[in-house]
C-alpha cells in the first residue's frame, strides 16, 4: 500500500522547507494554505500565467493547484467566454445550451496541446518558483487517447508539480489505471456532488472504487461538494486522511444547495481547517472561490484567504 508516510516523503516532504526559503510563507499553524488557480478564471488576455502570480503575490498565497487551460495559449480565452455566459438564476437547461456552444472551440484549442513544447510547462514552473510560489498540484484531463493522458503526466513533471488533480469519471479512470502505475504519479481525484450518477465521483463508495484501482488514486476533497452531498467532510478526512492529496475549500448548502460566501453555508471549514492542524495531516487546504461575489476575483480570494487564517487563529 502507497501510504501517507511514504507519500509525505516523496512529495510533501520538502513543502515546509520550500516555504521557510520561499518569498511567500502561507502556512498557518502547520496548515499549507494555497489556492486553486481556477479561482482567477476571469483572468483573461496575455500572460495570464503572469496575472495569476501577481494576484497570490499581492495576497500572499505561497502554494497552488495550478489550472491547466491557464498554462495553455488559446485555451483560457475560450474557457472564460464560457464562464462569463453561466451566469447565476441560469435554468440548468440554460447552462447547458450555453456550454455547449463553446465544446467545439474549446476542443480545437485543447488539441494543440501536444504541440506545445515541454519548456513551455518548465518556464512556467520557474515562473512560480522564481516568485517563491510551489505548484503543488497541476489541475490536468485525462480522456480516451492515450498518448493525450501520457501527455498530462508529461506537462505536470514538466511544472514541478508533485501531484495530479482530476475531475473525471470511474469508467476513465479503470482505463487509465494501468497508466497511472506506469507514472506513479499520485492522482488525486476530484469529488462532486452528483450522487445519482454511480459514474461520477461523489460519494464515499465511489471514492473506495477509485482507490481500489490503483494505488496512486487519492481523492481531493471538495468539502463544499461533499457538503452539499450530504457527507460529513470532517468523518471522512479523519478515516481517509492517508489517501487525500488536499481539500478544496468552499462553502455550499447541503443538499446540493449553492455555493455561497465563506460562513453563510453548511460546509465545516473552521472544522477541517483545525483538525488538520490538531492532527497534523499533511493535507494542503487549497481556496476554491466558486461563489458569485461581489466584487473581483483578487479581492473575493482574499477574504477567503482572511477567513480561512481567523480559522486557525
Amino acid at each position: 500500500m502507497y501510504s501517507r508516510r511514504d507519500f509525505a516523503k516523496v512529495a510533501l516532504a520538502g513543502l515546509p522547507l520550500a516555504s521557510a526559503l520561499a518569498k511567500i510563507n502561507s502556512v498557518v499553524h502547520g496548515v499549507h494554505l494555497g489556492v486553486q488557480t481556477y479561482s482567477f478564471r476571469d483572468f483573461t488576455g496575455p500572460d495570464v500565467i503572469g496575472k495569476v502570480i501577481k494576484a497570490m503575490t499581492d495576497i500572499g498565497l505561497g502554494e497552488c493547484e495550478l489550472f491547466a487551460p491557464q498554462t495553455e495559449p488559446g485555451v483560457m480565452e475560450v474557457m472564460s467566454k464560457m464562464f462569463s455566459s453561466l451566469r447565476a438564476g441560469q435554468t440548468p437547461a440554460e447552462r447547458k445550451a450555453a456550454s455547449a456552444k463553446f465544446r467545439e472551440e474549446l476542443k480545437a484549442a485543447e488539441a494543440k496541446r501536444s504541440s506545445i513544447p515541454l519548456d513551455h510547462f518548465r518556464k512556467i514552473g520557474k515562473r512560480f518558483t522564481d516568485a517563491g510560489i510551489t505548484i503543488y498540484g497541476y489541475n490536468g484531463s485525462f480522456g480516451d487517447s492515450e498518448e493525450d493522458n501520457n501527455r498530462t503526466f508529461e506537462i505536470a513533471k514538466a511544472l514541478g508539480a508533485k501531484v495530479i488533480t482530476w475531475s473525471g469519471t470511474i469508467s476513465v479512470a479503470r482505463k487509465i489505471a494501468p497508466l497511472v502505475d506506469r507514472h506513479k504519479m499520485v492522482v488525486g481525484c476530484h469529488g462532486h456532488s452528483n450522487v445519482k450518477d454511480p459514474n461520477q465521483f461523489a460519494t464515499p463508495e465511489s471514492f473506495a472504487t477509485l482507490m481500489g484501482l490503483s494505488k496512486y488514486f487519492w481523492i481531493n476533497l471538495d468539502i463544499g461538494h461533499f457538503t452539499a452531498a450530504n457527507y460529513d467532510a470532517v468523518a471522512y478526512i479523519k478515516q481517509h486522511h492517508d489517501r487525500i492529496t488536499n481539500v478544496h475549500l468552499k462553502d455550499r448548502k447541503k443538499n446540493e444547495g449553492p455555493n455561497v460566501p465563506w460562513g453563510e453555508g453548511d460546509t465545516p471549514i473552521k472544522a477541517v481547517l483545525q483538525l488538520i492542524e490538531k492532527e497534523k495531516y499533511p493535507i494542503p487546504a487549497y481556496i476554491e472561490y466558486e461563489y458569485h461575489g461581489t466584487q473581483d476575483s483578487i479581492t473575493e480570494v482574499r477574504k477567503c484567504f482572511a477567513y480561512a487564517k481567523s480559522c486557525l487563529a
